[in-house]
């Protein structure tokens, strides 16, 4: 049981820890919020793409997972997202709101919390499939969110001509696209080239955590906590509970189960912050929303592995 707690923790305190640095970076005079919303812009356009870069790049051919998880994680994905399309809009008002809530509901914070689980519970060699899965996953994860957030920066109407080319100038978007070259393609890149690619892929994750922590309103959260509630109580605990065992009866065993539960039980991606911020979303609402699944996934992660591990679902 402690092992557990702690797998959960030493997940969310790294999280936890860049965030503070950021609220006090503000507070203390260190920087200011302009500053900050200057940095975020940056990190959308360069480093975030150089991350989805290297998510795609860095996965191995040979990790397949099985063609049930293949087929059953996109699915569910897809049908999610057409599901809040439907129900979402009719719940909420304000489009710049609209678009952040179904982001925030069905985009998880895969690539952080997926390896290093997967890899704590299961060990290096049998964490291999997630590296592909997070290619997967993390592709479609970015698709749907530039769709939805173009869908409603337009005021809830579908222009295709619009829709298609805020795709193709999405920084993420354009991020993905270079890695699946050259990993269909099977291009590997000098190391004097990979490295800084490395490098920057790393950057984008901190200085998003750090950018949203020297955002932070708390009176804010205190203005939205029904909808911080609400999209909490779906986000971390009835889409695990419908998911993992849907994945069970689907005949998904062991680690691949347990990548259901990474997939549809991790906290928000960090990604959807600056992705909101800077594509007529409320970044305000959208910043909360990944600070507070952040802090609340600390339990929920915890019991869902406990009671997985108890009932033998972790075993394949």
């Amino acid at each position: 049981m402690f092992e557990s707690f702690m797998v959960a923790l030493n997940a969310v305190a790294p999280f936890m820890i860049l965030l503070g640095i950021g609220f006090l970076a503000v507070r203390t005079g260190l920087t200011d919020r302009p500053f900050m919303n200057r940095l975020n812009a940056l990190n959308f356009r360069l480093f975030f793409p150089f991350l989805m870069f290297n998510n795609i790049y860095s996965a191995r051919p040979e990790d397949l997972p099985s063609a049930k998880l293949m087929i059953f994680a996109p699915a569910a994905i897809i049908l999610l997202v057409l599901l809040l399309l439907l129900v979402v809009p009719r719940l909420v008002k304000e489009n710049a709101r609209r678009g952040v809530i179904i982001q925030a509901l069905f985009r998880a914070n895969f690539i952080i919390y997926g390896l290093p689980l997967t890899t704590y519970v299961f060990g290096q060699e049998r964490s291999s499939v997630c590296g592909m899965m997070v290619m997967i996953v993390v592709s479609l994860f970015n698709v749907a969110s530039v769709i939805i957030l173009e869908i409603f920066r337009e005021g809830g109407r579908v222009r295709p001509g619009k829709l298609l080319l805020g795709l193709v100038k999405n920084p993420l978007l354009q991020g993905c696209a270079a890695g699946l070259v050259c990993f269909l393609l099977r291009i590997r890149l000098p190391d004097f080239i990979a490295s800084p690619v490395s490098s920057l892929a790393t950057l984008a994750t901190t200085l998003a955590m750090v950018i949203l922590g020297a955002n932070l309103v708390f009176s804010e959260i205190r203005k939205n906590r029904k909808t911080i509630i609400a999209v909490l109580l779906v986000r971390l605990i009835l889409l695990p509970l419908v998911t993992v065992p849907l994945g069970y009866a689907l005949g998904l065993r062991g680690v691949e189960l347990f990548l259901v539960l990474m997939i549809f039980g991790t906290p928000i991606a960090t990604a959807s912050y600056p992705m909101a911020e800077n594509m007529g979303g409320d970044g305000q609402l959208a910043g909360q929303l990944v600070f507070t699944s952040t802090v609340a996934s600390l339990g929920t992660i915890f019991l869902f592995i406990y009671a997985m591990s108890r009932l033998g679902l972790l075993v394949s």
